[in-house]
C-alpha cells in the first residue's frame, strides 16, 4: 500500500504534532508549506521545524492564486456589504487541491492537514465528516464545502485528540513550537484588522451613506457599508438606547439599525450548497444548523429550492444571521454540507 502522505504544514504546533503522529502510524510524511502572504520570513523557521522532526518540507508559492481566489474576492464582499467566510473556500480550492497536484507529482496518495475533525467511511465507501473530539477546537465547519474526491484521499490524524494531548506530545518532543498561541486572524490581515486592510488592498473605494431606523428616519451617516455587520453594535449613532445594525442596504448605501428587541430572524436562504456525501437530498431535512464557526448548533428545517440552494427555518430566533457567512448543517456530530447565507426570508 502507498504510504507516502503529503501534509499541509504551517510551521504551527498543529501541523508539527500531525506529522510525527503520521509518522507514528507507518506514513511516509512529506511536509509542504503554501507560501500564500507574505509568508517569505518564515521559512527559515519551518525548515528548521521539519529538520527537527526529521521530515522533508517544500516551499510551494501560491500568492497569485491565493489573492484570486482569496483575497480579492474577502474585497468585494466586504464591499458589496457582505461579511465573507474566506478560510472555507480557500481550504478545497488553495490547500487541498495545492496538496493533491504536488501529491500527484511526487507519487503520494494520502494528503493530511492538522485540522481538528474526524473522517469516517461508510459501508458504501463515502467519506463522512464528524465533529472533533475536542468540542472546544473542532473545526469541522470550516470543511464544509470539501468534496467526496478530496476527503477519499484525506487523513486528519488530530481528530481523537484533545489540543492539551497535542501540546504535550510537542512539548515531549522537545518542539519549540509547543507553547505557541493558536492563531487568530485571517492569515492575510497579520494582525491588523479587516477596515485598514480593506483601506490599503481595495480599488474601490468605500462610501459614506445614511443611517435610518425602521421607521425610516435619518439617524446619522455611515463611513461605508463594508464597515458594519449585522448585529454589529459600535460605530452606530448615540441613543437612550444602543443601536444595532438590522440590514444593510446595498442599492441604496443605507444602513438600518433599532434597538435589540429588533434583531433575531428564524428563516433565511442559503446559496451554493454543497453535500459533504455528494448526493443531494430527496426531501427537507430537520437537522442543525451553525451560522458561524463559534455559533452554537440549532435545530432547523432545511428545505431545499432550485439552483443549489435551501431555505432555513430555525427553531428559534437567531440575532446574528449574516450575508456571506456560512451556514453549515449537521446531523448530531455529523458535518453533512452547507452553503452562504444568501438573505433573510
Amino acid at each position: 500500500m502507498n504510504k507516502k502522505v503529503v501534509l499541509a504544514f504551517s510551521g504551527g504546533v498543529d501541523s508539527a504534532v500531525a506529522a510525527e503522529l503520521l509518522r507514528q502510524s507507518g506514513y511516509d510524511v512529506h511536509a509542504l508549506n503554501l507560501l500564500m502572504w507574505g509568508d517569505d520570513e518564515k521559512r527559515h523557521s519551518i525548515q528548521a521545524l521539519a529538520d527537527q522532526l526529521a521530515i522533508p518540507v517544500d516551499f510551494l508559492d501560491v500568492r497569485s492564486a491565493f489573492r484570486d481566489t482569496v483575497v480579492q474576492p474577502f474585497i468585494n464582499a466586504y464591499l458589496d456589504g457582505k461579511t465573507p467566510s474566506p478560510c472555507l473556500f480557500c481550504n478545497p480550492q488553495i490547500k487541498w487541491q495545492s496538496a493533491l497536484n504536488f501529491a500527484d507529482q511526487h507519487g503520494a496518495l494520502f494528503v493530511a492537514t492538522g485540522h481538528y475533525a474526524r473522517l469516517v467511511k461508510t459501508t458504501e465507501n463515502l467519506i463522512e465528516i464528524w465533529k472533533a473530539r475536542d468540542e472546544q477546537k473542532d473545526q469541522s465547519y470550516m470543511l464544509t464545502f470539501l468534496e467526496q474526491c478530496s476527503l477519499s484521499r484525506t487523513i486528519l490524524p488530530l481528530g481523537d485528540y484533545k489540543k492539551a494531548q497535542i501540546r504535550q506530545i510537542a512539548a515531549s518532543l522537545g518542539l519549540s513550537v509547543s507553547d505557541q498561541p493558536d492563531s487568530q486572524d485571517l492569515c492575510f490581515l497579520s494582525g491588523s484588522n479587516y477596515r485598514d486592510f480593506l483601506a490599503e488592498h481595495s480599488d474601490r473605494p468605500t462610501e459614506p451613506g445614511p443611517i435610518y431606523n425602521r421607521a425610516g428616519i435619518l439617524l446619522g451617516q455611515h463611513q461605508g457599508l463594508a464597515y458594519y455587520t449585522e448585529g454589529q453594535r459600535k460605530g452606530l449613532p448615540a441613543s437612550t438606547e444602543a443601536l444595532y445594525v438590522l440590514e444593510k442596504r446595498t442599492r441604496e448605501n443605507s444602513l438600518i439599525v433599532g434597538f435589540k428587541s429588533e434583531l433575531g430572524r428564524n428563516r433565511f436562504y442559503v446559496s451554493q450548497v454543497n453535500w459533504i456525501s455528494g448526493q443531494t437530498p430527496n426531501e427537507a431535512l430537520e437537522i442543525d444548523v451553525k451560522i458561524r464557526y463559534q455559533a452554537v448548533p440549532v435545530k432547523a428545517l432545511v428545505e431545499l429550492q432550485p439552483s443549489c440552494k435551501a431555505l432555513v427555518t430555525a427553531s428559534q430566533a437567531l440575532r446574528d444571521i449574516t450575508t456571506g457567512q456560512i451556514a453549515a448543517f449537521y446531523n448530531g456530530d455529523q458535518l453533512l454540507g452547507g452553503g452562504i447565507i444568501l438573505s433573510l426570508a
